[in-house]
């Protein structure tokens, strides 16, 4: 199995463990802020896709998926290019989804554009180095293991809370 091959798959991962999680989650539980946390499951998902959107459009040169017209569809009150970094309690309770239907479909495109993006790579291009504000820099493969793992954990966090509710 070669490089893009392993990436396509990991980049494909969260979406899969969403789809475990998804019949589990009514309306109530999505918008719900377990134990009074700021951060709802629907905040989660959305977060989650938005950071793998941003990540993923800034290393390929393309347009963000959420541009295109997802922000559109989900109405969140936000900047299009807020991703939900730094956001204090209020605006991550800002993040209510109606239609759970729009949110999967959102994290669905997303995927895809993850994996088409990832097979439009060389080796090379997964060698680059496209941060050197780390210690080693940071490849372009590199960036993004560090994109889909941290997808993974933030949908472990929205699968506990399915579990605490459900």
């Amino acid at each position: 199995m070669d490089s893009r091959a392993l990436l396509t798959d990991l980049a494909r991962r969260p979406l899969q463990e969403v789809d475990l999680i998804w019949d589990s989650i009514d309306a109530a539980d999505l918008n719900t802020h377990p134990a009074g946390h700021p951060n709802s499951i629907a905040w989660l998902l959305w977060h989650t896709g938005r950071e793998n959107d941003v990540q993923v459009a800034h290393a390929s040169g393309r347009e963000q998926v959420w541009t295109q017209d997802w922000a559109d569809r989900m109405g969140l009150p936000f900047d299009p290019d807020d991703l939900g970094l730094g956001h204090t309690d209020e605006q991550a309770r800002a993040v209510v989804v109606d239609d759970k239907q729009v949110l999967r479909n959102y994290l669905s495109a997303v995927t895809d554009e993850s994996a088409d993006y990832i097979g439009t790579l060389t080796e090379a291009d997964l060698a680059e180095v496209i941060d050197e504000s780390w210690e080693p820099p940071v490849t372009r493969g590199v960036r993004l293991i560090s994109v889909y793992a941290d997808a993974l954990q933030h949908i472990g966090q929205a699968a506990y809370v399915v579990g605490t509710t459900g």
